[in-house]
């Protein structure tokens, strides 16, 4: 177990991909020791521990660099329950430390060339290159305000290259701006949505995938499409966009980082935006263990959902890559990502969110909601932070069908069935019934809650009873 981070490592330390000098070795193998006994130092080349209260983030399965998953929990990790969820850690002392605000600063992923290798040497290079000795001596010098400036300012520009600079400031879609999408229109216009969740098929053909677009197609303004959810493959989000379109539905293309690199993510969105494809949720993904065996490998985690978004809002906003290369044409995109209002706490989620709004996310489809209380705080904390104001929050809803499926559904990270709720089902004659009117009881509630600008149906392969949802609960669309 290291020292100051309180979980062991879970993967190995990474080693670097070419040959170094006998000192470099020397110098990367001394790191590697003192900083994995107190820290369980990965080698990642990018360490961020001052903006992580000396907890390492690369602890966590995913490796995530920006913030928990939406499986986060106080008690432990969603893919070890051996482990503590380290964004929890982090989280918890930063906000014992007074030092929550650095966590809103975007991070950038991994630079492979320096994966593996010690960073004394950049924090040394660094400091010679700001005037070493002699600007060590006027920051003593200094006023103390004047001095920790300095300070915050040096270690930025380590850990924050030319080709990233990410910062904590909110980045808006450039003004005037025109919607690109039927969903960002309504939303724009503070008209409240509907949208809802089709499971793509296991299978190639396409007929399943046409005959529910089209049974949703007069009852919700755009249909989302699932990304290998649970870790399972499927057919592609990208492909259901297109039948969606070509069927006259607005498709929101779910894109997981899980399976995909840097350059795999930029490739598929200038792909899908060529294609007519608008709506883009940004996602980090489910681990694979939550998929079938065999597993396949566990630290392909290139990037996560925040830094996905950033990489897209910049593709479009600002015409280049992330290698800095110049697009001719950027993407047109709405883009948003998940909210999670069950996970860890209220306030320590209501930073995630902040943190992916303040990257470029324009909506927020959150999870699943029966939890009500919970929810009305989770939205309390959101406006606390500003992120109401900024942003669309579409509530996630479906209906249970059974005890069974409730107790099931409580088993899924980041979703929360209250036992009040499962009572009622217990002792419903027609649970399946019950579980309809319990769900038409949360959407005419949740419709009223400020911040919420539209319903996210998703049905989990029961589309069908989404048309009665719709209907009985007052959203039927104008065109309908």
């Amino acid at each position: 177990m290291p020292g100051f981070t309180p979980g062991r490592r879970w993967q190995p330390a990474y080693y670097p991909f070419h040959n170094d000098s006998i000192m470099e070795r020397f110098l990367a193998a001394v790191e590697r020791t003192s900083k994995g006994l107190l820290f369980g130092c990965r080698m990642c080349g990018n360490c961020m521990l001052q903006e992580t209260a000396f907890i390492c983030s690369m602890e966590c399965p995913k490796g995530l660099r920006n913030g928990p998953c939406g499986g986060s929990t106080p008690e432990h990790c969603y893919v070890d329950e051996s482990r503590p969820c380290i964004w929890y850690k982090i989280y918890e002392r930063a906000e014992k430390l007074g030092t929550t605000h650095k966590l809103l600063e975007v991070l950038p992923p991994l630079d492979w060339d320096k994966v593996g290798t010690e960073i004394w040497k950049d924090v040394l290079n660094h400091w010679n290159e700001v005037g070493g000795l002699d600007a060590t001596w006027r920051a003593l010098k200094a006023a103390p305000e004047e001095r920790d400036r300095a300070w915050e300012q040096f270690f930025y520009e380590i850990r924050q290259p030319d080709w990233w600079q990410g910062d904590a400031k909110a980045h808006l879609p450039p003004q005037p701006h025109e919607p690109v999408s039927h969903l960002e229109s309504l939303l724009v216009a503070g008209q409240f949505a509907v949208t809802a969740e089709i499971a793509p098929p296991l299978a190639a053909a396409p007929d399943d995938v046409i005959k529910k677009v089209n049974l949703l197609k007069p009852f919700v303004d755009a249909v989302n499409f699932t990304d290998n959810p649970s870790a399972t493959p499927r057919m592609s989000s990208l492909a259901c966009s297109l039948l969606a379109l070509q069927n006259g539905l607005e498709p929101v293309m779910q894109i997981a980082a899980r399976d995909r690199t840097r350059m795999g993510v930029q490739a598929e969105v200038l792909g899908a935006s060529a294609l007519g494809i608008r709506n883009i949720l940004c996602l980090t993904g489910d681990h694979p263990r939550l998929g079938p065996p065999p597993h396949g490998r566990m630290d392909v985690w290139d990037i996560d959902s925040i830094q996905m978004v950033w990489i897209l809002r910049r593709m479009r906003d600002d015409c280049h890559f992330l290698d800095e290369r110049e697009l001719k044409c950027g993407p047109s995109l709405f883009i948003g990502a998940a909210g999670s209002p069950y996970a860890s706490t209220d306030r320590f989620q209501a930073l995630r969110e902040e943190k992916k709004v303040n990257a470029g996310a324009q909506f927020l489809q959150t999870n699943l909601v029966y939890d009500l209380d919970r929810f009305e705080a989770y939205l309390a904390e959101l406006d606390k932070r500003g992120v109401l104001a900024r942003t669309s929050v579409m509530a996630g809803i479906t209906p249970v069908r059974s005890v069974k499926a409730a107790h099931a559904m409580n088993e899924v990270p980041g979703v929360t069935i209250p036992p009040a709720l499962i009572k009622r089902l217990e002792n419903a004659s027609d649970p399946k019934e019950e579980g309809l009117q319990i769900t038409l009881e949360i959407i005419e509630r949740v419709k009223r809650l400020p911040g919420v600008k539209g319903i996210h149906f998703m049905a989990v392969g029961w589309e069908s009873i989404v048309p009665r949802l719709v209907t009985e609960a007052g959203l039927q669309r104008p065109s309908a």
